[in-house]
């Protein structure tokens, strides 16, 4: 295997004639085929995504009339429709990154993830294997995961692409088994892969179930603000721009069959980012300060609540010289102020 993808390597250039995006019109997805679509013109992009409760192509209208971009409403567990995608577009890559991503609805309902993330990824792979028979570095399968299948980290240490596989929840579950398929691809048919593990994503225009957004509309709004536990669970927080930066440079550069590591270099208590979203939200509000610190409140913590978890980017730093450049405290206030401006209630 070892084969090294897309060596010639070039700003604005691409040697992918047709790519398939899924989950394009989701959060991390949209900023993506935004980034892909405008940087590559000369090469067809198609976003297929089912349009679920956090997909929504308003988040696209400013590429839908590009020539080279391409809407397929549609679930990546449809066979006839994935191998008809196939068939018609010639994909030679496909970024995958549809899923059921939510912990809390996960608890609820672990089925319908086991059947997006598992088996629409299994589609997908087995379509492509088809597809791709004989496969060379023309082709790659590149599957974005996260980080939580790596389980809960102490005080100390940081996930590295080789840290054992330990998922808490039903989320991390479905995921963990998705990347073990795409190995598996790799490893039994000689399918090109690529994955990439990233930390917590925030940014401009995420649907409000994730702290960030959530917090931004309840102060907005003077609603409750629930904090699980005491508020001292850790996460890293990657801005949502670097990581597409992080995805299109894996793609043309990465490895075959490797894995990378995308981490924001941002480790910070949930508890704090709580006070600096109250901060600046009632700051930019014209609120005195500390306004909305009483509307904290402290819920029952979350099943399976992981503790910790912090990425080690030193893999992708060293062999393709990536590394996150947005600081959290401007990413964070970048953030608040796309969602003031879009909710018209700056003062």
């Amino acid at each position: 295997m070892g084969i090294s993808i897309g060596r010639l390597y070039q700003k604005n250039k691409m040697n992918k004639k047709s790519i398939l995006i899924t989950g394009g019109a989701g959060f991390i997805g949209s900023h993506l085929l935004r980034f892909m679509v405008k940087k590559y013109p000369e090469t067809q992009v198609v976003n297929l995504d089912l349009l679920t409760y956090a997909g929504d192509t308003e988040k696209l209208k400013d590429i839908e009339d590009f020539t080279n971009y391409h809407f397929i409403h549609g679930d990546i567990a449809d066979t006839a429709l994935v191998k008809n995608l196939f068939d018609e577009h010639e994909f030679d890559g496909v970024i995958h990154l549809a899923a059921e991503s939510h912990v809390d609805q996960s608890i609820k309902k672990p089925l319908s993830f086991a059947q997006t993330n598992v088996m629409g990824t299994l589609n997908l792979l087995e379509i492509a294997r088809r597809a791709w028979e004989g496969a060379t570095e023309d082709q790659l399968f590149y599957h974005v995961s996260t980080d939580e299948v790596y389980g809960s980290l102490g005080n100390e240490g940081k996930f590295t692409e080789t840290t054992a596989y330990d998922p808490r929840s039903p989320y991390s579950a479905s995921k963990a088994a998705s990347d073990h398929f795409v190995r598996a691809y790799f490893h039994t048919y000689g399918l090109p892969v690529v994955l990439s593990n990233c930390s917590n994503n925030y940014g401009p225009d995420q649907y409000p179930e994730k702290l960030i957004p959530l917090f931004i509309q309840n102060i907005i709004e003077e609603l409750p603000l629930p904090v699980y536990g005491d508020g001292q669970n850790v996460r890293d927080w990657l801005f949502v721009e670097d990581h597409v930066e992080a995805i299109d440079l894996i793609f043309q550069k990465g490895k075959c069959g490797s894995t990378y590591n995308i981490g924001g270099n941002n480790e910070i208590k949930n508890i704090e980012i709580v006070h600096q979203l109250i901060a600046i939200t009632d700051k930019y509000l014209g609120r005195p300060q500390g306004y909305s610190l009483k509307r904290i409140d402290h819920v029952t913590d979350r099943l399976g609540h992981d503790f910790r978890y912090a990425i080690d980017a030193s893999k992708i730093k060293k062999e393709l010289n990536w590394e996150p450049k947005t600081p959290f405290d401007k990413g964070l206030d970048k953030t608040i102020y796309w969602y003031l401006n879009h909710f018209n209630v700056l003062p």
